[in-house]
């Protein structure tokens, strides 16, 4: 099951990650194009730019070095197990470097033949997004993201073997979509990084045509199209920040009308599985408005039919969901960080169980079943510096596999610490921490730390070969999962949305204080790094802390809160309301905003050094936003510095804006130009730490 928004399973529906939980934008004015002409030229008659240039030079030697040592890393690490594959009728279906391929079922090793390339009917290179083969494995439909970040579903058909795979069709700027039957396809369509229509495709008709069979009209609601795992339903799911509404398509009577499970309800969230004419439903109907198993039939869906099965327990959070025969497994996070799976057989839930799983595990990702109908739970675990390992659940034998591999290289031993830190209302934030030094040994280790802390999502802590790099090399790692996040339910994402998203900041100040507090390094030894949302708490922590922390990495950082949500012309400003608030109407809104806004509170101190990256073709994040930001912070540092009575005996810190053409919100797709990036940012916080290195470290 693809349980959207909170509950989603990244991996599962990962275009619906890249359009609705990283994303938010700055005022769209554009950089001055003489300015863009410039930096493309050489021409650095920008002081910022001129500044950043430079600094970037001086981190070549340690780049290159850092470079080639992840490379090495991501070679240890190639044979990891790999979550795109699907099972047909006639063939198992796989990816590779982008493209998809096939080989015959109980043949044997053979060749295997190309069914669609990336970079199909010239369209240039594309991203591999979603692959949906139909029922009778007749057609396959897939879509792939251009650097341009627009979409194409390409529709090829399979034909009987032996027969080749022959291009069918295109569309454009699909972004979900699931088929009913061999003929009939479901879409929506993005416009503006908005979905609000969903299409039927008839490919019977004489010349294939889309017709709407639904829209959208609250501008807060995005639409997607999402499968049951039986594949008799197909679900449109209808959610916003805070409520949600599901509607059912019956795969036998495609051509029907959709019907209503149950009509939207401020603050009631529900997502709906199916099973033997049964609906199986995850609502947050539970005390403290948490998440729930529920029942009821599926001739009478409404609310007032739905019969509680299963509670987790307060402060679980909910990863994902898969429904068999005669059990429902959920994956949760525990109140106390790991990760597990509570069984809840359908016959009698009172019998629910909960099957513990590696204490090191941090991440979760469900793989797709190669045979329709299986009654395996088949899933990967990995954490940020452990490399995915498959596990297989058997309900029907209620016992956990792990599929191991023989040839994967060993591990050395490391430390997986789970820990809480006192928040300033006396609330206990989570966080965890990898290292390989001994507990008392980590006072003079160089620290990272993390943060993400909105739209109620878990950070990513799946495997990153550059983090598995800093942890051998004697860093230690912590994550902050701070109020806004997910990992202790729907409620922890309450208390740090709208007017708590200050607890975020205290929370996030807190788990570094309490770092150091236990002897975990020191201010001078630590970095901090954040992406898109994440940079609001980290940007606030800076104006607030900046003595906590010695340098800081940004990518695609949102920093003006304050400018974003007072224009309703950009594409997610309205939608995002019920994350930030609406500073227009509401004054206690405005002021909130206003309290912890990066942009809006830098102030002439001596902030860590940065190193922000932006990309020119980032349509969330324009670089006007990020370009005005980084001028105030140099000029804040640079007042700073000459109103300062006693000379420092440090070089100032350094603010640099690198700023990469094309690219867009994601980073960089090509895995060489992404290489790069990881080797440019270890650089960075190598040199400003003062790490020994083969290149020189700190220049002034």
């Amino acid at each position: 099951m693809i349980i959207p928004t909170a509950l989603r399973s990244l991996a599962r529906s990962a275009q619906w990650a890249v359009a609705r939980l990283h994303t938010k934008s700055n005022r769209w004015p554009c950089i001055p194009l003489q300015v863009l002409a410039r930096l493309h030229s050489g021409d650095t008659s920008y002081p910022l730019l001129e500044h950043s240039k430079a600094q970037l030079r001086k981190l070549r030697n340690q780049e290159r070095y850092l470079r080639r040592k992840i490379r090495a890393t991501y070679s240890r690490f190639s044979e990891v197990p790999d979550s795109i594959v699907v099972q047909g009728r006639h063939h198992v279906y796989f990816e590779e470097e982008g493209n998809i391929y096939r080989m015959g079922l109980g043949h044997g090793d053979q060749d295997a033949e190309v069914v669609l390339r990336a970079d199909a009917e010239g369209e240039g290179e594309g991203s591999l997004q979603r692959v949906r083969i139909s029922p009778g494995e007749r057609v396959l439909a897939a879509t792939l993201r251009t650097p341009s970040e627009e979409t194409r579903c390409i529709l090829v058909s399979l034909g009987e073997p032996p027969a080749s795979p022959q291009p069918l069709l295109a569309l454009n700027g699909v972004f979900s979509f699931e088929w009913a039957t061999d003929d009939i396809l479901f879409f929506t369509s993005m416009d503006n990084l908005r979905c609000r229509h969903v299409f039927r495709l008839d490919l019977n008709a004489e010349e294939p045509k889309s017709t709407l069979v639904y829209e959208e009209q609250d501008p807060e609601f995005f639409v997607e199209v999402s499968s049951t795992r039986d594949r008799r339903l197909l679900t449109v799911n209808c959610s916003s920040k805070s409520s949600s509404e599901v509607w059912l398509v019956d795969c036998s009577t495609p051509l029907a009308p959709p019907t209503l499970v149950q009509p939207r309800l401020p603050s009631l969230l529900y997502h709906v599985e199916h099973r033997d004419r049964q609906l199986y439903i995850l609502a947050n109907t539970a005390p403290g408005q948490e998440y729930q198993l529920l029942r009821a039939p599926l001739s009478s869906p409404c609310m007032g039919q739905w019969e509680p099965l299963f509670t987790p327990p307060p402060g679980t959070g909910l990863r994902d969901m898969e429904l068999f025969r005669d059990h429902c497994v959920l994956a949760v996070r525990t109140p106390s960080g790991p990760l597990g799976l509570q069984v809840v057989p359908l016959a009698d839930p009172t019998r629910t169980s909960a099957i513990q799983l590696p204490s090191w595990a941090c991440a979760l990702e469900t793989r797709p079943d190669r045979v329709a109908g299986g009654e395996a739970f088949q899933f990967l675990l990995s954490s940020p510096v452990h490399p995915p390992v498959p596990f297989l659940y058997s309900p029907r034998e209620h016992q956990l596999f792990l599929e191991e591999d023989p040839t994967a290289p060993p591990l050395p031993d490391y430390h997986t610490t789970r820990l809480e830190a006192p928040s300033q209302d006396g609330t206990m934030v989570p966080l965890t921490l990898f290292h390989m030094p001994a507990w008392g040994d980590l006072k003079e280790v160089p620290l990272l730390l993390h943060v993400y802390g909105a739209y109620g999502l878990d950070m990513n802590m799946g495997f990153s070969p550059e983090k598995r790099l800093l942890l051998e090399e004697g860093w230690a790692l912590a994550y902050c999962h701070v109020r806004g996040g997910g990992e202790r339910g729907l409620g922890w994402h309450r208390a740090g949305r709208l007017e708590g998203k200050r607890r975020g900041v205290e929370d996030l100040a807190a788990c570094v204080r309490r770092l150091f507090c236990l002897g975990v390094s020191r201010p001078a030894l630590t970095a901090l790094a954040a992406r898109s949302a994440g940079a609001v708490l980290a940007g606030a922590l800076c104006n607030r802390h900046p003595h906590l922390l010695r340098a800081v990495t940004l990518q695609a950082p949102f920093l003006d809160v304050l400018g974003t949500m007072t224009d309703p012309t950009l594409p997610l400003t309205i939608e995002e309301r019920g994350e930030w608030g609406d500073p227009l109407a509401d004054p206690r809104h405005r002021d909130c905003i206003a309290s912890y806004c990066p942009y809006h509170n830098i102030t002439p101190q001596r902030y860590p050094s940065m190193l922000i990256t932006a990309y020119e073709g980032d349509r969330r994040v324009p670089l006007a936003g990020v370009w005005r930001y980084a001028e105030r912070l140099a000029a804040a540092v640079s007042a700073h510095v000459t109103s300062s009575l006693t000379p420092e005996s440090e070089p100032p810190p350094s603010i640099i804006l690198d700023l990469q053409p094309g690219g867009d919100h994601f980073g960089p797709e090509d895995f060489d130009l992404s290489l790069n990036e990881a080797a440019r940012q270890l650089a960075f916080i190598h040199r400003e730490l003062g790490i020994p290195g083969k290149a020189t470290v700190r220049q002034a």
